[in-house]
């Protein structure tokens, strides 16, 4: 969600009937569901020239989620605070106009801002209730599956790994000198994938998704958008905010959310995920993994 001030329930909707809409009507849903702001500052015909798509069409798409007309539909938007957004060269030029003027201090407080706001807006939107009940998904499943590319890639592994001190069904894939889709070979109604990619969305995860739901697993999706073809897929999906001023996405959000993910797993666990974590960290103890200091 890009903004807390724009009600879920609206945008929910409107995700939910993304896929009955036409493909036109789509088009204007998929615009408002990346760009709430743009809603509460922009008129009809401005909203259509930036969906691509004719004025009626964005009114059509009011209608198809139960408001009279645009205006209507615009009415929770408009506190929304308008903030377009920059593709990755043109963030990387400006950031090197700052540098070369010397002024960091305002990049400095842009990432913190934006970092706080992200986490701020990610968790506004996502409740307890559905969180425990993709963890109790991942709990029963026979192997849990998690797959990110590039950035995502790290995300992915470093909530497998953590995941790993208590529980052994966890793989981090795609497997080196493998392919996701090898990875899910065997995958089946037993197991569950989380996924994850922001836009640009990277092809091989979503069609990852697609692969594993035919194969009967369950989906966790998480993306920076309803809109999301991974979220559009998923039985469990959630949206962070990944807005900054640098030109890749922020992890910070996800990170949050994958870290709170597994905390629910371990609180829906039974008891003995509690003493296999403590066996971990002691073998390491005496393995001498971890530094004593002089004593």
């Amino acid at each position: 969600m890009n903004d807390t001030n724009v009600s879920s329930t609206i945008l929910d909707r409107l995700a939910g009937e993304l896929s009955e809409l036409t493909p036109e009507a789509r088009k204007a849903a998929t615009y408002v569901l990346e760009n709430p702001r743009d809603v509460g500052v922009s008129t009809v015909r401005e909203i259509a020239q930036a969906a691509q798509v004719k004025p009626n069409t964005v009114v059509r798409m009011a209608r198809q989620v139960g408001f009279d007309g645009y205006e209507d539909f615009r009415a929770p938007f408009r506190d929304a605070i308008r903030k377009g957004a920059a593709d990755f060269p043109d963030r990387a030029r400006w950031l090197q106009d700052i540098r070369k003027s010397g002024d960091l201090g305002g990049l400095y407080a842009d990432m913190v801002q934006d970092a706080l706001r992200n986490i701020e807006e990610t968790f506004a939107t996502i409740s307890a209730h559905d969180l425990k009940q993709a963890a109790e998904a991942i709990w029963s499943a026979r192997h849990v599956y998690t797959l990110g590319v590039g950035v995502n890639n790290a995300n992915a592994r470093n909530f497998t790994y953590l995941a790993s001190t208590g529980m052994t069904q966890f793989h981090a894939i795609p497997h080196p000198g493998s392919t996701a889709f090898d990875d899910l070979a065997w995958a089946d109604e037993n197991d569950v994938l989380i996924a994850m990619t922001c836009r640009p969305y990277r092809s091989e995860v979503v069609a990852a998704a697609e692969v594993a739901r035919e194969q009967g697993a369950a989906i966790i999706g998480i993306s920076d958008s309803p809109a999301s073809p991974l979220l559009q897929a998923a039985d469990h999906g959630f949206v962070v905010a990944a807005d900054t001023p640098q030109f890749f996405p922020s992890s910070v959000s996800t990170i949050a959310l994958l870290e709170t993910l597994l905390s629910f797993v371990i609180a829906v666990a039974d008891d003995k995920i509690v003493d296999r974590v403590s066996r971990f960290h002691a073998r390491r103890h005496q393995l001498g993994i971890y530094h004593e200091g002089k004593k």
